[in-house]
């Protein structure tokens, strides 16, 4: 299984609002940070508001931030506000009832079994343990310049 990259960057958002708490995160800067178009972040950042784990405030003062604390925001949260399907196997899939053995395959219950047990690594983990013991990304992302 391969999560996409909308996924992948739903991750980062939420990562970079996490590591920078307390403050507003402009799409601009963390576009810049991860190296990708402020058009695609803004088009990720839409199932997050949906669900409540982002918020948003427009205007001179406005950006992003956690719409709850990150210690309650759960990978598996966040996968399946940004993953249309789970189907491993044609056999997962809604019309799956045209193959004759899919009330006996055992390779349609081992694959059952096997995202189960990676939905219950993701339920573990929440934003907060990804970003434990960082400096804030804007600190990461900051460039310097040089000592003389």
């Amino acid at each position: 299984m391969r999560l996409t990259r909308q996924t992948n960057y739903a991750f980062r958002i939420l990562m970079y609002c996490a590591a920078n708490p307390g403050q507003r995160s402009r799409v601009p800067e963390i576009a810049r940070a991860y190296g990708v178009s402020e058009l695609f972040l803004f088009k990720i950042l839409q199932p997050l508001v949906e669900g409540g784990l982002v918020e948003t405030v427009r205007g001179r003062n406005g950006g992003i931030s956690l719409g709850k604390p990150a210690e309650k925001i759960t990978l598996l949260e966040v996968v399946r506000l940004t993953e249309d399907s789970f189907a491993m196997a044609e056999c997962f899939e809604n019309d799956a009832a045209d193959c004759p053995l899919i009330d006996s395959c055992a390779l349609n219950a081992a694959l059952r079994e096997a995202l189960n047990a990676f939905f219950g690594v993701l339920a573990s983990k929440t934003i907060a343990d990804l970003v434990k013991n960082r400096a804030p990304f804007r600190d990461f992302f900051s460039v310097e310049a040089p000592a003389a």
